[in-house]
């Protein structure tokens, strides 16, 4: 794994840990938490973790209609002046990993494995 494959997925990995992300590493199959040994060893390089994501194409049409009418909301909001531009980034991002989609391509990089069709969320 390169030095930058390791920041991507360890920014990844940070984001979404108040998600119960679900990862895969040499223990088996579990949920990812702040306290298990393999996320610090993961910061020493020591072992390897592959979340189980879904790809943007596998968003199913009640979940692109969710994420549609946040985005309208948040942009509205934003030229309301309610809130900031990083404010809908911010929310749209949270939306996507609390779905654990994979927006950054971990999984066509082989970072994160595919979760369609499995039953671990």
């Amino acid at each position: 794994m390169t030095k930058e494959d390791k920041e991507l997925l360890l920014k990844d990995l940070c984001a979404r840990l108040p998600y119960g992300v679900v990862v895969k590493d040499r223990n088996g199959v579990h949920a990812l938490t702040s306290g298990n040994t393999e996320f610090t060893d993961l910061f020493n390089g020591k072992c390897n973790i592959a979340p189980y994501l879904f790809p943007l194409s596998s968003m199913t049409d009640e979940q692109k209609r969710e994420y549609y009418e946040l985005i309208h909301e948040l942009n509205v909001k934003a030229i309301e002046g309610e809130i900031s531009n990083a404010d809908c980034s911010i929310a749209e991002v949270d939306w996507l990993n609390k779905y654990h989609i994979d927006y950054r391509g971990l999984i066509e990089k082989g970072l994160a494995n595919d979760a369609t069709g499995l039953n671990i969320y």
